[in-house]
């Protein structure tokens, strides 16, 4: 079966920056609904798109194509006072960027920690790096109408609904990309 829109591909995958430094080893395979429902990179489903099982690649993702360049706007320094204790680099916050509403929140990551400060980064880990990605796609198989209806993959490294109730599930890993801070 070829790739195509409506179609649930699974991955092995390596993920590693412009000079090969592996970032992240792929344990388990990505799956993802295929068709512009934003559960990859569009520019690897722009390389898969058409391709069958057993299809193997690598390119190269520039940053606007990823996870955009670096803010360096997103960076806040606040208060180690105002963030719970004990408190680790590499530790995550949902807050406001700068002037921003209720409906801007995003995820704040702590990358330095001094006695009374904490520097707080809005920017996603991989932000602002080319990121190279070696694939092979494994499966192809047609979506279900289910997965269609919620656009997402369900079942095994998918998305899991619980007693049928769709209403305020926080989704799972394999849900969307899998990344992991670098620290």
């Amino acid at each position: 079966m070829k790739i195509a829109k409506n179609t649930v591909v699974t991955v092995e995958y390596k993920l590693s920056d412009a000079q090969n430094n592996l970032i992240e080893d792929g344990r388990q395979p990505m799956v993802y609904l295929h068709g512009g429902y934003e559960n990859t990179l569009p520019k690897i489903e722009e390389e898969l798109d058409g391709k069958e099982n057993g299809y193997a690649t690598t390119i190269q993702i520039e940053p606007e194509d990823a996870f955009g360049d670096y803010d360096p706007n997103l960076l806040k320094v606040e208060e180690r006072a105002r963030l719970p204790e004990p408190l680790e680099i590499g530790m995550q916050f949902e807050g406001l960027p700068e002037g921003g509403e209720d409906d801007d929140a995003m995820i704040f990551t702590v990358t330095e920690i001094a006695e009374d400060k904490v520097v707080l980064d809005g920017n996603h880990p991989l932000a602002g790096m080319a990121l190279r990605f070696e694939l092979k796609v494994i499966e192809v198989r047609a979506a279900t109408e289910e997965e269609i209806a919620h656009e997402h993959v369900h079942g095994p490294h998918g998305h899991h609904h619980h007693d049928g109730d769709d209403e305020g599930d926080d989704g799972e890993e394999g849900d969307h990309f899998r990344t992991h801070p670098i620290h």
